[in-house]
């Protein structure tokens, strides 16, 4: 029997660990799940029918990969344990005198380092990306070339590849002999974390699919060979026949492996350096293995895949944001379910535009692909899969947000009032020293401000007596309230929300500025007809003539009326 505190934590364990994974489990109904189960293995049977037997990639590896891990946690989740075939629509009508076995994917480091522990012999090879192929030669002649297909049986592809100088025609030596490998679409110097796989597997896929190549298009496939089922035992001896025989790729890129370490070293320098391929990954494969005619269609347990870090993460919506501007411009905002790009959590996404994101259509449980925009930025590329249940979604007019609306934070325009006091409060703006977002929602969820320009007001009982402000904080924050009024007069222009004028000259009175029209604005160097009409309305907003109103009161540099010569002295 276990003792209590063992067994205490061996329960504490099991919890945990239930929690973890129910946490992952979605929260719905049989049906729905049922719905959104069907939903996907539908699109994964298309991407699969598409990539296996047309030769076309409708979607990126990595998305796909995550897309059958996300389909085979929802199984498990609601007890669905059915599975369907990637390769079934694939199968030819040509049968591999040896099944093409797949790999397995690791998915980080630690399964990399789990696999490896007690394996000795190990090799790695870069996972090029381009169409798995079976070469087949009589007395050093190549006879046959056939496609993976569904690894039992594929399509022929004689005619192709007798006209591809990369394929040798004729052997060194008149030897009966089966290969496996990949085709490849040539690229110069291309380095895979920078340049990605740019789509040449589907290249040589449909170069594959014709009877008749040009020249170019021939010499544009590469072959690197990757396995000899009937070769020599010894991995080092096959790589030297295979060169010996005119397979040069396989001895270039393969490398024996004696620690983790190893495998790791050359995964990042393939994946950073100069390669005449694209890859995603590299392979690791043990030099022995089970004799050929032992081999299935399916993952072995001598070989297996890590693959690159994802470019592209795939991301379920959780909820759609929309953020409004000062200048009254709404961007949409995925809040995403947590992903990881690049040592990155992502959480959420801007949409860029509400326009965008209209014809993108985007509803919670959607899955969308996000990628990194300079390596730091996280970025929407596409919506990959869509929820069967389309969730409404409460979505803001654009007609009634613009340059000149939510001077006040009525029902509705709260976004827009406090985009413009923060505007106010930065850099570009007056820059008042600590203040900002915190500061202006505070002040709003008392009540406080009304208007743009209420703070002018607040004196330091009232700032004290709000929550989250102490009494140094409140004299701290009216300290800057009141430096505000020391501010130049074009620091103020800018502050209230001026549209960008360019080179023109401003002077310094709010009363000769708001007495231009249109055509006097356009007289201004870097005044174009559109500028100059944003500026003729923003004098003659009721809104902001009634905020400089409030500045002119409150004897602000620039809005005061200038004196009149009675107020001179003058006689």
């Amino acid at each position: 029997m276990l003792p209590f505190p063992r067994l205490f934590f061996c329960f504490f364990l099991i919890f945990t660990w239930l929690n973890a994974n129910a946490a992952e489990c979605p929260d719905w109904q049989a049906t729905r799940a049922s719905s959104e189960i069907a939903a996907l293995q539908k699109q994964i049977a298309l991407w699969d029918d598409s990539y296996h037997r047309q030769g076309r990639s409708l979607v990126a590896d990595e998305l796909y990969d995550q897309s059958r891990e996300r389909l085979n946690a929802w199984r498990q989740c609601f007890n669905q344990n059915e599975t369907a075939d990637p390769l079934r629509t694939a199968r030819g009508t040509y049968a591999h005198p040896v099944a093409h076995t797949g790999l397995n994917k690791l998915r980080d480091a630690q399964a990399v380092e789990n696999w490896l522990r007690g394996r000795t012999d190990i090799w790695v090879q870069p996972k090029v990306d381009g169409v798995a192929v079976t070469l087949i030669y009589h007395q050093g002649l190549l006879t046959q070339a056939i496609s993976r297909g569904d690894g039992v049986q594929g399509q022929d592809w004689t005619p192709a590849a007798r006209q591809m100088p990369a394929i040798p025609q004729q052997l060194s030596q008149p030897s009966d002999l089966l290969v496996q490998g990949e085709l490849y679409w040539r690229l110069t110097d291309h380095v895979q974390t920078r340049a990605g796989s740019l789509n040449a597997r589907a290249t040589v896929a449909g170069l594959m699919a014709r009877k008749m190549l040009s020249a170019e298009q021939a010499a544009g496939v590469g072959l690197f060979v990757w396995e000899w089922p009937e070769g020599p035992a010894n991995m080092p001896e096959r790589i030297e026949k295979l060169h010996e025989l005119g397979f040069a790729d396989t001895a270039l890129y393969n490398q024996p492996v004696n620690a983790f370490s190893d495998a790791e070293r050359w995964r990042e320098h393939w994946y950073r350096s100069p390669l005449p391929f694209a890859s995603d990954g590299v392979v690791l494969r043990q030099g022995k293995r089970p004799a050929a005619e032992r081999w299935q269609a399916k993952p072995p347990y001598w070989g297996v895949a890590w693959k690159y870090p994802f470019a592209q993460a795939l991301a379920e919506v959780r909820k759609v944001n929309f953020k409004i501007g000062r200048t009254g411009r709404i961007t949409p905002v995925l809040e995403l379910s947590a992903v990881m790009l690049d040592d990155r959590q992502i959480k959420r996404v801007s949409v860029s535009s509400l326009q965008r994101w209209q014809a993108m259509d985007i509803r919670p449980g959607d899955q969308v692909a996000i990628s990194l925009a300079g390596l730091t930025i996280p970025r929407l590329d596409s919506v990959v899969i869509r929820a069967s249940e389309r969730a409404e979604i409460s979505v803001p007019q654009a007609q009634d947000f613009h340059s000149l609306s939510c001077w006040q934070p009525t029902p509705g325009c709260e976004q827009q009032f406090l985009a413009r006091l923060t505007w106010l409060s930065g850099k570009q703006g007056l820059a008042l020293s600590h203040v900002g977002p915190g500061t202006w929602e505070k002040l709003l969820a008392t009540g406080s401000l009304n208007s743009l320009l209420d703070w002018l007001t607040l004196d330091l009982q009232e700032l004290a007596n709000i929550d989250g402000l102490g009494e140094r904080s409140a004299a701290r924050l009216l300290n800057s309230f009141n430096a505000a009024r020391d501010r130049p007069f074009a620091r103020w222009l800018k502050a209230l929300g001026l549209p960008p004028t360019g080179q023109a000259q401003l002077g310094g009175s709010w009363q000769a500025l708001e007495q231009r029209d249109i055509e006097q604005w356009q007289a201004e160097p870097g005044i174009g007809p559109g500028r100059a009409a944003q500026l003729n309305a923003f004098f003659r907003e009721p809104q902001v003539l009634a905020l400089s109103e409030i500045l002119r009161e409150a004897g602000i540099d620039g809005f005061k009326q200038p004196p009149t010569p009675a107020d001179r002295g003058t006689p």
